[in-house]
């Protein structure tokens, strides 16, 4: 299957900058609120920059066209991290970006697709969008439109029974246009992932399933942007996950360094100063 990927406004910008450019629009929308899923945005920032700007095919100027790899958030409180690479692929306008979690905004705290351009679903309870994901791919396959699915799951979704009889379905149905992402910071609302249903490497139960598995860094942009790769030309007619260890509030090391990252406590006098660290990280 194709591995080209859609003509984007300042193409000439690297996945790298995009992704620093995706995560300095998370903080300053944090800092419009005062708080936010920042942990989450900032180390799922390298994979949402990859996903737009490498492997996937839509229209900025168009975010119904019906040829468009679709991208699912089934994690509805990822929701800041999602507008900021909507932003950066000029499906959403920066103007807007003050306005987040506002009355009347298109960008409220956990997304919502009815009125938020590049919002294909919407997610917030967990284990629902693996499911959605499914008939969608199904759907595209009856269809014979080529579109990929995408679909961004967190690894708390993994303790979810419809996540895994999802899995089963797509299996049963070949759906080699479905892409499973896993977010895999092993940080839940109430502890860590390893420590309710995830002591088991997750890997291999995706494939004992029958999905073709990859587990990367997913805070390495070399290793996250093969894996889009591999997933997207695998031969065998089946659906595709990678899992992507990364770091919550990774590019701001004392906000890395928090013991409670799930949500994170971010002081007024601490925006500013979560800036300028991230200013030091920026790509050359």
């Amino acid at each position: 299957m194709s591995t080209r990927r859609v003509a984007t406004p300042l193409s000439n910008v690297s996945v790298e900058q995009r992704a620093w450019n995706i995560r300095h629009k998370a903080l300053r929308m944090g800092e419009v609120q005062g708080q936010g899923y920042i942990g989450q945005a900032l180390g799922i920032a390298d994979v949402l920059a990859a996903s737009y700007f490498h492997a996937m095919e839509y229209r900025p100027e168009d975010p119904e066209w019906d040829g468009r790899d679709r991208f699912l958030l089934s994690i509805g409180h990822y929701a800041i991290a999602l507008y900021a690479v909507l932003m950066e692929a000029g499906i959403l306008p920066e103007e807007e970006l003050e306005t987040y979690g506002m009355d009347d905004s298109r960008m409220p705290m956990s997304g919502m697709a009815s009125y938020t351009p590049g919002m294909e679903i919407t997610g917030g309870s967990l284990g629902h969008g693996l499911g959605i994901a499914v008939g969608m791919a199904m759907g595209l396959k009856r269809k014979r439109n080529p579109a990929f699915v995408f679909n961004l799951m967190s690894d708390g979704e993994l303790n979810e029974g419809s996540t895994w009889e999802a899995v089963m379905s797509a299996v049963q149905h070949g759906l080699d246009n479905l892409v499973c992402l896993v977010d895999f910071n092993d940080q839940q609302a109430d502890g860590k992932a390893t420590d309710a249903m995830a002591r088991v490497p997750e890997e291999v139960k995706w494939r004992a399933f029958g999905w073709h598995a990859q587990r990367v860094d997913g805070n390495d942009m070399e290793q996250v942007i093969a894996a889009f790769d591999a997933a997207r030309t695998f031969p065998d007619a089946v659906p595709r996950v990678i899992i992507f260890d990364t770091t919550m509030c990774k590019g701001v090391d004392f906000l890395e360094q928090r013991e409670i990252t799930h949500f994170v406590r971010v002081e007024s006098d601490e925006w500013a100063k979560a800036l300028n660290v991230l200013e030091k990280g920026r790509p050359q």
